[in-house]
């Protein structure tokens, strides 16, 4: 009787112990700080139709927890693309940290499908990725596809963290997230601790034309344990 006593009371501690583990884990977060931009239009768009168009809200998304000791990776790293000649702009501009939505702030590369890479220098174990698309006006871009790898080719070890492909018209397979309107706070998009050292957005033109354009891609993280 005094054996299982002692036992019980180990295996007692021990769900505790974890439990209280697990309790200060949840709590190892913080609040990710952005800069934003100010917003170019106000008010909820009603013109722009679409079969896989999210609900139009009007809110902000909140704010968005992270791990403590979170930074953010993207700043000045190189950038490279589909389109090694884009038609307005710089590639080093996607990761220069200016994300207003006025001209000399976009980038402008070809038309129909293609993508931006970001190298992050080093695997990393990732927390956030926000895209600036083009937030002048309010308008949507098709088949948007982020994905991640250690491979800069992309050809082995990707994960695909966000999909809004609902046709397969960019051949990636389809999508199961929803289009959204660009809006001057961005779009973000959750790895859930996914690492991978390559950051690749993909997109298919949009309501307005059939070119791709970007303002910023910025990628927060913390070193793989």
């Amino acid at each position: 009787m005094k054996i299982q006593t002692i036992a019980c009371a180990t295996l007692a501690a021990a769900v505790l112990a974890t439990a209280a583990m697990a309790v200060g884990w949840a709590q190892e977060k913080e609040e990710l700080k952005l800069t934003l931009p100010k917003p170019m239009f106000i008010g909820t768009p009603t013109n722009i139709k679409s079969p896989n168009l999210e609900a139009i809200t009007g809110k902000s998304r909140g704010p968005f927890m992270v791990p403590v000791g979170t930074k953010k990776l993207s700043l000045k790293r190189p950038v490279t693309s589909s389109d090694r000649q884009p038609v307005i702009g710089e590639l080093e501009m996607i990761t220069d940290g200016e994300k207003e939505g006025g001209d000399g702030y976009f980038v402008e590369i070809g038309p129909g499908k293609q993508w931006v890479q970001v190298d992050l220098g080093a695997r990393y174990s990732l927390h956030a990725i926000l895209a600036w698309h083009y937030h002048s006006q309010a308008r949507v871009y098709r088949d948007v596809i982020v994905q991640i790898s250690d491979d800069k080719d992309f050809l082995k070890n990707v994960t695909t963290i966000f999909n809004n492909d609902h046709d397969n018209s960019s051949g990636m397979g389809i999508g199961k997230e929803k289009e959204y309107i660009e809006v001057a706070e961005g779009r973000l998009f959750d790895p859930k601790g996914a690492s991978g050292r390559y950051v690749r957005m993909y997109s298919n033109g949009n309501t307005v034309n059939d070119l791709n354009h970007y303002v910023e891609v910025e990628v927060h993280g913390t070193p793989v344990k």
